[in-house]
């Protein structure tokens, strides 16, 4: 099958993706980044993502949003109306030769169409089936959340992130990145992944299950363990670590910047370029288990210190010689020429406007590089070629087209 021009270690892949939205899409965009042919099935309205855009207001067309740009490039496009038997037969034609389903329904929606894992698996005994769902599949452990949805915020609050995330200790807050999403899909990328390497070994594919609230409960690892060997219930830090201490941002004349100055070799270095010897000789902050224990003073002293420069000035004085960073937006990013060096921000076409800049690929690999290698793909774009390639004949591919054409037409009216 049409593959991505035989870049990228995953090129010999091959995926059927009927993920939407953002958790499902992201973790697949992981795959084709890495050069797999990532097939996006999607209904004749097209992925939810589709008509939010955002657009730009030049955009002349508004067929690609920046959004579906992002997490959908280096995809193909095939319209499947699955309620439609053509539809649910010209799936099973792509899945007998893929390596691995992705879906992101509510549990029981595939199975209710027939499309289920059993009955995918008679068609091809390799195949990995990867589910995402807000709180996981009744195959792997039964929640008594099972039918709930859940989006972002929902696994966020649920997953524990919310719960040691904000100003103070009463305010817990949301991550600005939608990391309720993209770390669960991060995480069915890598099953998804791990499964297809022991089908390749064994000839035996299985159903890989990641629940949103469990995959951003694993990152909030220390949580877990805090409270299982110190008791802790572990709430909001603020920006500051709850037990390492200088580690975390202070003010600068001109925004923020970041310390990790723990060590006692970093605190001499940081004390000595801020023109601060007089903390490091104070005996409170001598020793890192004094610093540990002083730790709100000490906060207060090097952000008394740190704010009389601009985030330049600390860059000259503090950048390579211990852990620091300045606090950067999407300007400072743009302009910065770590970004440009790692093309971390990369330009694809974009119709009916100019190219639009989205994030790059930041798993490095020197003899097999991934690459963002084409835009996102039109509604339906790939069709007729690939339900070809997998064996439809030219009429059975055009009566698919033409009712996913009314059905597409049906909904406009």
């Amino acid at each position: 099958m049409h593959g991505n021009a035989g870049f990228g270690a995953l090129s010999d892949i091959q995926i059927i993706d009927l993920t939407q939205m953002l958790a499902g899409p992201y973790g697949t965009m992981m795959l084709a980044d890495h050069g797999a042919t990532v097939i996006k099935v999607e209904p004749p309205h097209g992925d939810l993502t589709r008509p939010g855009g955002p657009f730009r207001a030049d955009d002349t067309q508004r067929v690609l949003g920046g959004y579906f740009q992002s997490i959908d490039r280096n995809k193909l496009s095939v319209v499947l109306d699955l309620k439609t038997e053509e539809g649910r037969e010209a799936l099973k034609a792509l899945v007998r030769d893929a390596d691995a389903v992705v879906e992101n329904f509510r549990a029981g929606v595939m199975d209710r169409l027939g499309l289920g894992y059993e009955t995918l698996k008679e068609l091809n005994p390799r195949l990995v089936y990867g589910a995402l769902r807000g709180f996981g599949d009744v195959r792997t452990g039964a929640s008594p959340y099972l039918e709930w949805p859940a989006f972002d915020v929902v696994a966020q609050a649920m997953g524990g992130i919310m719960a040691i995330t904000g100003p103070d200790a009463e305010t817990p807050t949301k991550v600005g990145p939608g990391v309720g999403d993209i770390i669960p899909g991060m995480m069915l990328g890598f099953g998804v992944l791990a499964a297809i390497h022991h089908a390749r070994r064994t000839g035996e594919g299985q159903f890989v299950d990641v629940a949103m609230t469990d995959a951003v409960l694993a990152v909030c690892e220390r949580m877990v363990w805090q409270n299982s060997v110190q008791g802790a219930v572990p709430g909001p830090e603020g920006n500051h670590h709850p037990f390492l201490c200088p580690f975390g941002m202070f003010p600068a004349k001109d925004g923020f910047i970041t310390v990790a100055a723990q060590q006692d070799s970093f605190f001499a270095i940081l004390c000595n370029e801020l023109d601060a010897p007089e903390l490091m000789a104070d005996p409170r902050y001598s020793s890192r288990e004094g610093r540990t224990t002083n730790r709100l003073q000490l906060i207060r002293e090097v952000g008394a210190r740190s704010k009389q420069f601009t985030k330049s000035e600390l860059m000259n004085r503090l950048g390579g010689k211990i852990p620091f960073g300045p606090v950067m937006n999407i300007d400072d990013i743009s302009a910065d020429a770590h970004f440009s060096a790692r093309q971390m921000l990369v330009q694809v076409e974009n119709p009916g406007t100019a190219p639009v800049t989205i994030a790059g690929v930041p798993i490095k690999m020197t003899l097999t590089p991934g690459q963002v290698a084409r835009r996102a793909p039109l509604l339906g774009e790939h069709t007729r070629q690939l339900l070809i390639e997998a064996g439809l004949s030219k009429a059975q591919v055009d009566v698919i087209i033409k009712e996913d054409d009314q059905e597409t037409a049906d909904q406009a009216t």
